[in-house]
């Protein structure tokens, strides 16, 4: 997940990385920074345990009225509900039973894309696929860019294979946190890290 927030960042997309511990305090602050108007829409990542506290995160919002413009989860560890507060979800997985399901309310676009047949792909790397990085550059680069208007009236369903290219939601700002620097682009919103350190090397 560090890896594709620098991506993110050399790219113009404001974007931070974070232990998923962390989830609750960083929901707080994107929640007080989205009702000052100081965050655009919010996508939150994730890989592994990353991944569950991003869905976490996104129902944490939906309870404070916030809305999530994407949500991308790396393999998590677990089927989540998907709350109605979200408007498209994207979730590569490469075991069945940790596939995304909608939950109450939820009317955005869900993608369960599964790798379970690409060999070359596990829990430990499934972070780490540059085909998959790419997939996310173009999700989270078209919201950065409006090129995609939410339309939270349907559910996609279930795919299987290898993902392709495809575009996401509405032009974003966000906050630039304690100890971070800005960069010339307009900013994104935070983005969930991924593993614990000593799993994550």
């Amino acid at each position: 997940m560090d890896a594709l927030t620098a991506e993110l960042n050399e790219r113009g997309v404001y974007a931070t990385s974070y232990s998923h511990t962390d989830w609750k305090a960083v929901a707080d602050r994107a929640t007080a920074d989205y009702k000052a108007k100081k965050e655009g829409p919010i996508i939150l990542i994730g890989h592994s345990l990353g991944a569950d506290a991003a869905v976490e995160m996104a129902d944490y919002l939906g309870d404070k009225g916030i809305p999530v413009a994407l949500l991308v989860p790396f393999d998590a560890t677990q089927s989540f509900p998907v709350p109605g507060n979200v408007s498209r979800v994207v979730n590569f997985t490469q075991r069945d039973y940790a596939y995304m399901r909608p939950g109450p309310g939820f009317r955005g676009s869900l993608n369960n894309v599964d790798l379970s047949s690409d060999r070359n792909i596990d829990h430990l790397n499934i972070d780490k696929s540059p085909e998959l990085h790419s997939r996310v550059l173009s999700e989270v680069l078209a919201v950065a860019e409006g090129r995609r208007i939410a339309a939270p009236n349907r559910t996609k369903p279930i795919s299987t294979g290898a993902p392709a290219p495809s575009g996401v939601e509405v032009p974003a700002t966000g906050p630039v946190g304690e100890g971070q620097a800005k960069i010339a682009a307009p900013p994104m919103p935070p983005i969930m890290r991924d593993l614990p350190a000593q799993i994550r090397d």
